[in-house]
């Protein structure tokens, strides 16, 4: 794959051969992100993990102390009581089956996170398909299945993120934009890392963090070394 003359320029900054202290990576990583718009700094965690077996995941959320520089659209799935606190607490889009049936008539995902109550679950279940592979389906785990659904709102649009392996046993997430700066972006990261390593499972054997990389959204990666985490 061919890379543009501002990637090849970044790229240079960088040793592939290094894995980089935590704080001399995201330095790099800030360093690299060039284009003309405030990149996302995205981390990568492979895990020494298979995520084919139950007992083996890695899965949770927790709030980012600067946040992303994203702001999230929230959909709430509740009714009655918890749907008025849902509108009252700042959710973007509050309904029942109204909002099942625009999503699978309209193919409708203009939101970024669902929440809903625990009685709704059923209801959502048939939306297993279509949420499932895009990472929208509500759960406990990841607090978005809750009766206290101002809460959830409040985190989630304070910084909330979920992590949680993919196929391939990588976690996927954001840190913040590279306008945050190093210390906002530092205490993102260590927040986030702590957060992965405490939900080790039990199951797991042998090295837990295989490879941990930074880049920017238009960036090269850079390697951290796992060991200085």
């Amino acid at each position: 794959m061919k890379r543009g003359k501002r990637y090849q320029e970044a790229a240079k900054l960088i040793d592939r051969t290094v894995s980089y202290d935590p704080s001399e990576a995201i330095r790099l990583v800030q360093e690299t992100a060039k284009a003309k718009f405030d990149e996302m700094i995205e981390l990568h965690v492979r895990l020494g993990v298979d995520s084919r077996h139950a007992d083996q995941q890695v899965r949770g959320a927790v709030v980012l102390p600067h946040g992303t520089g994203r702001t999230k659209r929230v959909l709430v799935i509740a009714k009655g009581v918890k749907a008025d606190e849902a509108k009252e607490g700042g959710a973007d889009f509050v309904g029942a089956e109204d909002m099942v049936e625009k999503i699978t008539k309209e193919n409708w995902f203009e939101y970024d996170v669902i929440v809903a109550t625990p009685d709704m679950m059923g209801l959502l279940g048939r939306l297993g398909k279509i949420l499932g592979p895009k990472g929208l389906m509500p759960n406990p785990k990841s607090g978005t299945v809750t009766t206290d659904v101002a809460k959830a709102i409040s985190d989630i649009k304070a910084g909330k993120i979920e992590y949680r392996l993919d196929k391939t046993n990588i976690i996927h997430c954001p840190i913040g934009k590279a306008s945050f700066g190093q210390e906002k972006l530092e205490e993102n990261f260590k927040v986030i890392m702590d957060a992965i390593i405490k939900a080790k499972p039990a199951a797991s054997k042998g090295q837990y963090l295989k490879n941990v990389s930074l880049a920017s959204t238009m960036g090269p990666g850079v390697r951290v070394n796992a060991a200085k985490i």
